[in-house]
């Protein structure tokens, strides 16, 4: 018998007694590079400062400042350098204190876990995919996989919130759009009112597809109530420290999302158990297929149109191929969630189908609620994160105070989410 991995040593069985096997030894102990965390928090800080910084548009604030170094190409000021960095470091401040709740929570429980892995992401979005430690053995009870899920999200949105507080708090007068080039009608309903309008002013055709509108959320909408010179939702990514927090609120609501392995699913999980912790989250699921749904047949016909623009002169082609693709990614999700069972996966189908096309009917009443974004984070969801969650080794109950902490993490999740996070006009 030749010796495997699961044997150390094997007795003769010739002299009367039987192998002996032996358990493996443990692998050896993994360890941090601490070079290596450094490196990619250094990269993602310039990453998020250069990148993030586009996002603002300040320039004619950049203009009037000494240009101190010009990186590939482009001159830098200091009044770009303090944009950017006002952004990237209380953007990092939030993802950094979210993934060492994760870390601390996780060593008080004597699991072992990574550093943080930060993600840059030069030149594409705003420089930063965000943070992920890695856990590195299998949570074996249901507490601790709790305090580690939770940590997390509370103590960033704790941040999240405190970062929303001062910027609304320090919020300059509308006057501040000024430094922000191409928005001449603003400017001048700025000068003559000395405030935003009401409504958002039409776009400027040479403008058509560059307005950007973030989300509204109740945590924010309740919040900015309590301030003055607020700006409209679609002018509120060009202020640095607003737009951080904003998106520390929106990278909560992903984290808390009940579903699978992420943050809210181990809550979720941990909460009401496997059986309905199935249930909710396909629902949840379910719901963000029908937002998706919304926003294709809203959006989709003019996104088909690019890729496809021998078909954009027939109307009924196009139109019968935007529901034909909805139709098919619909199935090829739903036949991952529901296990390839036909008698949950047709009325579900069918369902969506004719939510979508009654909103599309009903107008704007109903497509608000659409977003067509939701498309990669479904396919997301449904393939990488997964849905159901595994179990635990030792599912003993929650305490009185975990499962206050657990609704509480879910209401932070609803306060803090928007069915349409991002919408270009």
């Amino acid at each position: 018998m030749e010796p495997g991995p699961f044997i150390s040593r094997v007795t003769d069985a010739s002299n009367g007694r039987a192998p002996r096997i032996y358990p493996p030894p443990p692998p050896p102990a993994a360890r941090d590079h601490y070079w290596l965390h450094l490196l990619l928090f250094a990269v993602t800080v310039v990453s998020t400062a250069f990148t993030g910084a586009q996002f603002f548009g300040r320039t004619v604030a950049w203009e009037q400042g000494e240009v101190l170094f010009t990186l590939l190409g482009m001159p830098i000021s200091w009044p770009f350098l303090r944009d950017g960095l006002t952004f990237s470091l209380s953007l990092l401040g939030f993802l950094t204190v979210h993934e060492f709740g994760h870390y601390f929570a996780a060593r008080a429980h004597r699991v072992k876990t990574s550093l943080p892995y930060y993600i840059p992401t030069p030149f594409i979005g705003i420089g930063t995919m965000g943070a992920v430690i890695r856990i590195r053995e299998q949570v074996p009870s249901l507490r601790k996989l709790f305090d580690i899920g939770a940590a997390g999200p509370i103590a960033g949105f704790v941040v999240a919130l405190g970062l929303l507080i001062v910027a609304l708090a320090t919020l300059p007068p509308p006057e501040f759009m000024f430094s922000v080039g191409g928005h001449e009608d603003l400017h001048a309903y700025i000068a003559q009112f000395g405030r935003f309008p009401e409504t958002a002013l039409p776009v400027p055709p040479e403008l058509e597809g560059l307005r950007m509108t973030v989300g509204n959320t109740v945590l924010y909408w309740g919040l900015s109530q309590f301030f003055a010179d607020v700006p409209p939702m679609y002018e509120m990514y060009h202020y640095p420290l607003l737009f951080s927090a904003w998106l520390g609120l929106f990278f909560t609501a992903l984290n808390l999302m009940p579903v699978g392995q992420l943050d809210g699913g181990h809550i979720l999980y941990a909460l009401v158990g496997p059986k309905w912790h199935g249930r909710l989250a396909r629902g949840f699921v379910i719901l963000m297929m029908i937002s998706m749904a919304i926003g294709v047949v809203d959006d989709g016909g003019e996104m088909l149109a690019m890729f496809f623009p021998a078909a954009a002169g027939s109307g009924l082609l196009l139109e019968a191929g935007m529901w034909l693709v909805l139709a098919t990614m619909l199935y090829i999700m739903l036949n991952r969630v529901f296990k390839g069972d036909l008698r949950q996966i047709v009325p579900v189908i069918f369902g969506i189908v004719f939510i979508a096309a009654l909103a599309r009917a009903a107008g704007p009443v109903l497509t608000q609620f659409g977003y067509v974004g939701w498309v990669l984070w479904c396919f997301l969801l449904v393939f990488l994160i997964r849905v159901d969650h595994p179990p635990v080794l030792y599912a003993e109950p929650l305490t009185p105070g975990r499962r206050i902490l657990g609704i509480l993490s879910l209401l932070i999740f609803v306060l803090c989410f928007s069915i349409k996070p991002l919408s270009i006009v």
